[in-house]
């Protein structure tokens, strides 16, 4: 018997459920943000003309401001309090998208997306480590967990819907001004209903860990979207070795100091380094090749921005449908095991969407977008309970943060990666000779070209090929972080830090 068996439950009380309301409504506008410009790709292309490369960076900037903050800003959270972080952090994301909706060149675009990220960076920790404070009973904080990572996971998915339904009526602009009046009713709700938390640490954060732990991150990405994207030259390298250089430098610096940026010792606990790993993977899979769907509905199937949004659904409602059952799976199976069938069921819908991609009709891919959401919906809900379970409470905060650093580095990175090779791809099976249009992006050839044209036709096939190829690259990562989360991930929690 533990000490942890003696203490009494706490169970939530209505007031705390409607908290987390507002907590998953900050998660879902999050995910969604990350998604809903998929589907404007094609407005957009037309009124911007951005390059494939600018096409790249407005899609993944935004997760890589997130990525490289998040730790800094959980730190952030765990001193000045939680709750008014993620209350600035609103405000702040309300301004930028207002800032998207209006950009007039995709330079500033890029830049308001970035803006985007670094407020981003500060309501994600907050809202996953105010659940671990509410929700202090096992049973309910999984449950709440299960709502929380739905929003997220649901949000991603929905994002097209949401973007298809605002496109269908207005200018590309308007998928950043619906943000506003959801940041209101975080900002009056969470003013009201939300605690007030803090860690223990009182120390300032330090600023050349956070500089680095940024220049630890963006450097490899953008190695990585060039070398896929342009080629190998000095740039690759030299991002290489700053990064590496960075990362090295940084995780020497959180080894001497008193109260590091980053606890390293929460990696010696197998279910959170074990999640945090799985977890970043499957996302990377998932993230990656959702932003290159929408694009595959509209320009190759021909469906509307709204019906290509609606055509996502299944993805959405089964990663939802996982509250009903998640909980019971993890105490009859265990949380590795649950984690690592979760995982490997999305990897069986991925490579099943990549068989159904070059099948006429849509029915294959509504089941294997419902056999993927599945999957990801119960992996990514007991890794993200994993990580925040076998955190010591008071170091939420920063446990959150690094969690939420891979799902946002994944998605940064699967944009990124899939996306690149989805490109070169693409580029490859075109005759060398067509014209820069074509070569450019599907969307610019879509713009240039007559729609009966042969080339148009030809240049649909090389994006179809491209967007299988994918699938079965995002389908092999989620079988990898499926073995990794069977070998790793314990199937019981870390009881130590259970307090």
């Amino acid at each position: 018997m533990t000490a942890t068996s003696s203490v009494p439950t706490v169970r939530a009380t209505p007031r705390e459920w409607a908290a987390l309301g507002v907590l998953t409504l900050a998660v879902v506008l999050l995910a969604i943000d990350g998604t809903v410009l998929a589907l404007a790709v094609p407005s957009l292309t037309a009124d911007l003309g951005p390059s494939a490369t600018q096409l790249l960076w407005i899609g993944d900037v935004y997760s890589f401001a997130l990525a490289g903050l998040l730790v800094t800003m959980g730190n952030v959270a765990d001193r000045i309090g939680r709750k008014r972080l993620l209350l600035i952090g609103s405000v702040a994301f309300g301004l930028a998208s207002a800032g998207a909706a209006f950009a007039q060149s995709p330079e500033v675009l890029i830049a308001a997306r970035s803006l985007l990220g670094i407020a981003g960076a500060t309501l994600m920790p907050s809202t996953l480590s105010l659940v671990r404070t509410i929700f202090r009973d096992a049973r309910q904080r999984t449950t709440a967990i299960a709502v929380w990572s739905a929003g997220a996971t649901g949000g991603a998915a929905a994002g097209p819907l949401v973007g298809g339904a605002l496109l269908e009526h207005f200018w590309w602009g308007s998928v950043f001004l619906i943000n506003l009046p959801v940041i209101v009713v975080i900002v009056v709700a969470g003013a009201v209903l939300l605690p007030e938390s803090r860690g223990s640490a009182r120390n300032p954060i330090d600023l050349l860990s956070a500089a680095l732990s940024v220049f630890a991150i963006v450097p490899i990405v953008y190695a990585v979207k060039h070398l896929a994207g342009h080629g190998l030259d000095w740039t690759v390298g030299a991002g290489v070795v700053v990064g590496v250089l960075a990362g090295w430098w940084f995780v020497r610096r959180q080894r001497r100091l008193e109260t590091p940026l980053i606890d390293l010792q929460l990696f010696r606990i197998p279910a959170f380094s074990g999640a945090v790993v799985a977890n970043s993977l499957s996302v990377f899979a998932f993230s990656g090749l959702l932003f290159f769907f929408s694009q595959y509905l509209q320009l190759v199937r021909g469906f509307t921005p709204l019906l290509a949004g609606a055509a996502e659904l299944p993805a959405t409602l089964a990663s939802i449908a996982v509250i009903a059952v998640v909980g019971l799976l993890a105490r009859r199976v265990g949380p590795g095991r649950s984690i690592g069938l979760g995982l490997a069921v999305a990897a069986l819908g991925m490579a099943g969407l990549a068989f159904a991609e070059g099948l006429p009709t849509y029915v294959g891919i509504a089941v294997a977008l419902a056999v993927v959401g599945l999957g990801v919906g119960v992996s990514m809900t007991l890794a993200t309970d994993a990580v925040v379970a076998s955190a010591p409470r008071e170091r939420a905060g920063a446990a959150s943060a690094i969690s939420e650093t891979g799902y946002e580095l994944g998605v940064a990175l699967g944009i990124a990666v899939l996306g690149s090779l989805q490109t070169a791809f693409y580029r490859g099976a075109l005759d060398p000779d067509a014209p820069s249009a074509v070569r450019e992006s599907l969307a610019s050839a879509a713009q240039a070209l007559d729609p009966a044209s042969l080339l148009l036709v030809h240049a649909r096939e090389a994006f179809t090929g491209g967007m299988q190829l994918a699938s079965v690259c995002a389908a092999v990562m989620l079988a990898v972080a499926a073995v990794i989360a069977l070998r790793v991930i314990p199937n019981r929690q870390d009881g130590p830090h259970e307090h």
